[in-house]
């Protein structure tokens, strides 16, 4: 792609996403979420495939579905209260759909199944954009609303997690993985998005953090599914022995980055008499934690060829920047000894 047609859609992206950060009125929030979407969309398609044509039509109908959804409920919103106020709605049936609309453009459960379709077609830059910085803008919109009844938003955040953790048991490609842990991780945020936004924003900003340096090692290895990670040895010993533990923290087991905000969250959900509704997210961590596990056994723990009949794939010295990667996976790996600092900043 042409340097100046590429930067042009990272602007794009960029000022889509910030108009959206910076609107109180819902046409310009509305705004901004379809100029990111159609920022994007020739950044999926770049290059030709029929499977990544097949994946940006999916993500277009799919986006274009919420856009639509959140619009109408604005204009019933504006008809019923004769206002345009984001932070100002009374009125259920306008906030109700949208909160299913902007579920539909994150990817909330039940509102889930184009993600993992719509990731596998995708390059993994392009995919690693998909789960970090398209969900900024639906989100920034999900926690300036104040529903009636926040038992809606704690469904979709409990079936979420459970999703995510049963969706990605049985995959064996990794984009669909990821795909199913950013489900799985979009839950936790949900489910206690208003008891506590400033934890959801951490939680948020952990996920980043955390799949940052996940994407970048696959793309590092040029590796799309399970079996192809057990060449990582050859290639990358000292990454390889690094990224079990990358994997382990997305799945949010201690002493690393990724238990934090689940501690947090399980804390905050037992202060707010929702022992039931943690101890399902706790179960739903488990099924995540358990592919998290195979991947690292496949990786760190077999040698390739394995059980499976194949021939390992030719691979070339990556050109790939690993400053971000070394960055991302130090914070991953260490950041979980500033959790008494993080829960002091909560409570300011």
């Amino acid at each position: 792609m042409n340097p100046l047609i590429l930067a042009s859609l990272l602007f794009g992206l960029g000022l889509g996403t910030t108009i959206t950060f910076a609107s109180s009125h819902w046409l310009l929030a509305w705004m901004g979420l379809e100029m990111n979407t159609l920022a994007i969309i020739p950044l999926m398609a770049q290059h030709h495939h029929p499977r990544a044509v097949e994946a940006t039509t999916k993500y277009f109908l799919t986006q274009a579905t919420g856009a639509a959804m959140l619009l109408f409920a604005s204009t019933t919103n504006a008809w019923m209260t004769g206002q345009w106020d984001i932070q100002q709605m009374t009125h259920t049936l306008p906030i109700t759909l949208i909160t299913l609309a902007l579920a539909l453009k994150i990817g909330l459960a039940p509102l889930h199944s184009w993600l993992p379709e719509v990731l596998q077609g995708l390059d993994l830059t392009t995919g690693l954009i998909m789960s970090t910085w398209q969900k900024l803008a639906p989100f920034a919109l999900l926690l300036q609303l104040h529903p009636t009844n926040s038992t809606l938003v704690v469904m979709f955040g409990l079936a979420s997690t459970l999703v995510g953790g049963w969706g990605g048991l049985n995959q064996t490609q990794l984009r669909k993985i990821l795909a199913y842990s950013s489900i799985a991780h979009l839950g936790w945020m949900t489910l206690v998005m208003h008891f506590s936004p400033s934890l959801t924003l951490l939680t948020l900003i952990t996920y980043f953090v955390m799949t940052f340096p996940a994407f970048l090692v696959f793309k590092l290895n040029s590796s799309t599914t399970i079996n192809s990670l057990a060449t990582s040895w050859t290639k990358a010993p000292a990454l390889t022995s690094l990224t079990p533990f990358i994997l382990l923290s997305l799945g949010g087991l201690p002493p690393l980055l990724g238990f934090m905000p689940k501690w947090l969250i399980l804390q905050e959900l037992t202060k707010q008499e929702l022992a039931m509704v943690a101890t399902l997210a706790a179960f739903a961590a488990l099924l995540s934690l358990y592919f998290y596990l195979r991947l690292s056994y496949a990786m760190a723990l077999t040698i390739s060829p394995n059980n499976v009949t194949a021939t390992s794939a030719w691979r070339l010295p990556s050109t790939q920047i690993t400053m971000p990667l070394a960055i991302s996976t130090t914070a991953t790996l260490s950041l979980l000894p500033l959790a008494p600092a993080t829960i002091a900043l909560l409570t300011i």
